[in-house]
């Protein structure tokens, strides 16, 4: 029996749905449900319990329970169940949900040979995240499994119901992420010209603000309580159960112009300062609602317009916008975002399930017995194996009705040879057709699903020609994807020279479709022998950003280390052949071949983005207080000589990652910063490309200062003489289109650290900076031991023993703070 499996894993509710090639179901969870919360709850006994029991006994004891960790996926972030002594990963508490949602199919369901998994993940989704779901999948048992991007599914969704061509949007707004995808249908085929989206804009935000701006200051106002109580342990319980009971006021307010958010004494169980048992009665009007979470509603309104910009097209050019997702069910939120952008809007999905459908669709699409889950093919061919060359191409998958069988005549043949095709499935027969060049037969498939048909060729006295195989099978699909635009850039960080400043080869650019397979050749910048600690690093960043390089989102590191080979050495300039594919889900998978010492090394072991190198958002908030800090130094630096909007929205950014405090523990803020200094980060590249001649004088004047304060005075007369020249020739290339400005600033970086290199404090300090910060580092083991290796050669003042540590620091340091960028160098270079 076939079966193919669709599961929408989501950060608030996820579902499951099967689809055996004709017929869709949702399977429903234990209680009758449609969804199942994504929450796991374990109480003081041991007992593990998942979805709607989970999530309601959460907010009355948090520590026991576990929620929202899939904003976590691809994070170090560990997920502390406190009450009950337990520590789960982000993928761990992940396959929990998968187990249950998996429980919930049949056995001959689970147990089928043809089986195939797609689990769906936010298009804002980096490899890191992806690669955690894969993982995630893995634990729970799962056998064939691939992912597929929301915006996807919720167009192969839509498309099943679907017959109207034209122009649509998709607006997905979950509990934790909104997707949009722009998409076109023409007879039943549908291409994604464009998707976006928010990474943290969701349900759970909007609960987060209403809290924050109704329910605490209410609380406050009618009990002692810190002002910072929603942050503090001792008052946890109490900001859960006020976010839970606020949920529920919210889903009322669907229906209703107020609602109360409500929890009587013996729920909230917590006593303010002065002993005074707590409970809440705060009035929720929907107008309160409409204004809170209005910004996040016109941010989300603003990335709907941006995406279809980016297909090309204005929103008076699409048909409709169809809703999906919990937070969709309110309808003014939908009024707000069919009014400003003038499109109208749809519901014509389950917008509960609609990913889960969708994803159990394109799961029939697939061909599972490709390794790398590629499509199955739309086009079939069978021919003769004997003396007359004959053959047969038709349409082996189509969303048609109809489809066609062309035959295609060649040597041998002769005057009155005849074809048939007949049904397998109806007993109908097209009857014998004269057999020439280009005759077709026009064959109905009359219900979604498979459709077997025999084909019979005769030749002109009537005898049977030999074919390969008489047996074809056509399906007729609920929908076909001919097109899925990768979502981001992704690119390998390379240097052009040795010693260079890193830029960026493309794996692939924001549009191009997916999958996208193609091959390109690195120089090794240094030398790696057989067994040694040393490794050549293909960094990979998502992002458009150009240079810095640093300024992108970290994705990944495929290393090839001394200890992948047992012979030889990678000597420097050897060349690396890199074998890349982008998946339809944008996963990243590497192949990097050694012709010098006949040596491969593939992504799926040796890929370090998911192992020690994770950000912890619990353990690594200083780091990203000081890249807000040190992005807002950059912001207002700019702002001085230039004024721009898009400064002003940085700032913006950059004021809730001030908010962060390193001594307070708050994983789902510390990513928001995150994510908001990259924003930050992009804006300022925006900024650079509109008023390049007076940034680069930024740069060049901020150089100069540099050097003048910190480097100058080691110089050699000789090289102080060289830089000076360096200086004038970069003042005269400021106003060029070309990159020689930045290049000669690369040059100028390069010989200021070959000077303070020689200095022994200055070694000295590089390696206290590096050794305090963990989070830079790709992996987290490698970089404790070096740090000790590090110290011992402090204690003995053995400053050519740490030189040689901050060597190898460097070889496995993420990126640089932009601070610090004269230091970054790439150690593979371009081919």
């Amino acid at each position: 029996m076939k079966q193919y499996v669709g599961i929408d894993l989501g950060t608030t509710n996820s579902a499951i749905c099967s689809y055996d090639g004709e017929n869709l179901r949702l399977w429903k969870s234990p209680d009758q449900n449609d969804v199942t919360p994504s929450a796991i709850y374990m109480d003081r006994r041991g007992n593990k319990h998942v979805g709607r029991r989970a999530y309601d006994s959460a907010p009355h004891t948090p520590d026991n329970a576990a929620v929202l960790f899939k904003r976590l996926m691809g994070s170090s972030t560990p997920v502390v169940l406190k009450a009950v002594n337990v520590t789960m990963t982000p993928e761990q508490c992940s396959a929990e949900i998968l187990k249950a949602l998996y429980g919930y199919l049949p056995e001959e369901a689970r147990a089928a040979e043809d089986a195939g998994t797609v689990i769906t993940v936010p298009a804002a989704f980096n490899q890191m995240a992806k690669d955690a779901t894969l993982q995630a999948a893995e634990m729970a048992g799962f056998g064939k499994v691939a992912l597929m991007q929301e915006p996807v599914a919720a167009v192969m969704s839509v498309m099943r119901g679907r017959k109207a061509d034209g122009i649509f949007v998709v607006y997905d707004l979950g509990g934790g992420t909104l997707d949009v995808a722009v998409a076109e249908s023409i007879a039943g085929r549908v291409s994604l010209l464009a998707h976006g989206g928010i990474a943290m804009c969701g349900g759970r935000d909007f609960d987060r603000l209403l809290v924050e701006q109704v329910v605490a200051p209410w609380l406050l106002e009618h009990f002692d309580l810190p002002e910072t109580f929603l942050h503090e342990p001792e008052y946890l319980t109490l900001s859960r159960l006020a976010t839970w009971a606020t949920e529920r006021a919210k889903i009322e307010l669907s229906a209703k112009q107020e609602a109360i958010v409500a929890l009587q004494e013996t729920e909230v169980r917590t006593r303010d300062t002065q002993g005074t048992e707590i409970y809440l009665e705060v009035p929720l009007r929907r107008e309160d609602v409409d204004r809170i979470v209005g910004p996040k509603v016109q941010d989300s309104i603003e990335a709907t317009r941006e995406t279809i910009a980016r297909a090309g097209y204005a929103p008076e050019d699409v048909e409709r916008i169809v809703f999906v997702g919990g937070p969709t069910h309110y309808k003014p939120l939908r009024d707000q975002v069919t009014s400003k952008l003038g499109i109208e809007g749809s519901t014509e999905v389950n917008p509960m399930t609609a990913v889960a459908e969708g994803a159990a669709l394109f799961a029939e699409s697939i061909d599972w017995e490709d390794a790398s889950r590629g499509r199955k093919t739309s086009k079939g061919t069978l021919a003769a194996s004997g003396p007359v060359q004959v053959a047969f191409s038709y349409t082996a998958r189509t969303p048609d009705a109809k489809a066609r069988i062309v035959a295609k005549l060649g040597a041998g043949g002769s005057a009155g040879m005849e074809f048939q095709v007949d049904s397998v499935d109806t007993g109908w027969t097209s009857g014998r057709v004269p057999l020439k060049d280009g005759a077709s037969i026009d064959v109905q498939l009359q219900k979604h699903g498979e459709h077997v048909f025999k084909v019979f060729a005769f030749d002109g006295t009537g005898n049977p020609i030999q074919l390969e195989t008489s047996r074809i099978v056509m399906t007729r699909t609920a929908a076909t994807v001919d097109a899925i635009p990768a979502s981001h850039s992704v690119g390998v960080e390379v240097a052009d020279r040795r010693g260079g400043r890193p830029s960026l080869v493309w794996l692939a650019r924001a549009g191009d479709p997916l999958p996208k397979r193609g091959r390109l050749t690195f120089r090794a910048a240094e030398s790696l022998r057989a067994g040694s600690d040393g490794a050549l690093n293909l960094k990979l960043w998502e992002g458009e950003i150009e240079d810095p390089v640093s300024d992108n989102r970290f994705i990944g590191i495929m290393k090839l280390t001394g200890a992948d080979f047992e012979e030889g050495v990678i000597a420097a300039e050897a060349e690396l052949v890199c074998e890349y594919e982008l998946s339809d889900s944008g996963a990243v998978i590497l192949e990097v071949s050694v012709p010098s010492i006949g040596a491969a090394f593939h992504s799926g072991r040796n890929f370090y983005s998911r192992q020690e190198g994770q950000f912890d958002f619990t353990a690594d908030t200083a780091q990203i207080v000081r890249e807000s800090e040190v992005t807002k130094g950059r912001v207002e630096e700019l702002a001085e000589r230039i004024d721009d909007p898009k400064l002003d929205a940085a700032k913006n950014r950059l004021s809730s990652a001030a908010e962060v405090k390193p001594d307070r523990v708050d994983a789902e803020a510390a990513k928001q910063a995150m994510d908001d200094v990259l924003e930050a980060k992009r804006l300022i590249s925006e900024v650079r490309k509109s008023h390049l001649k007076e940034i680069r004088q930024l740069e060049l004047d901020g150089l100069k200062d540099s050097f003048g304060k910190f480097i100058q005075k080691f110089a050699r007369p000789t090289e102080l003489s060289a830089i000076e020249n360096l200086f004038k020739t970069a003042q005269r290339a400021i106003d060029r289109t070309d990159r020689d400005f930045e290049n000669v600033l690369d040059e100028i970086r390069g010989r200021g650290f070959e000077i303070l290199w020689r200095q022994d404090w200055f070694v000295v300090d590089r390696f206290k900076s590096m050794a305090q910060e963990p989070g830079a580092f790709s992996d987290r083991g490698r970089h404790r031991e070096l740090v000790q290796r590090g110290l011992a050669a402090l204690n003995e003042d053995d400053i050519d023993r740490l030189r040689g540590v901050v060597r190898e620091l460097n070889q496995i340091r993420i990126s640089a703070v932009a601070d610090d960028e004269m230091f970054d160098v790439a150690n593979v270079l371009r081919g």
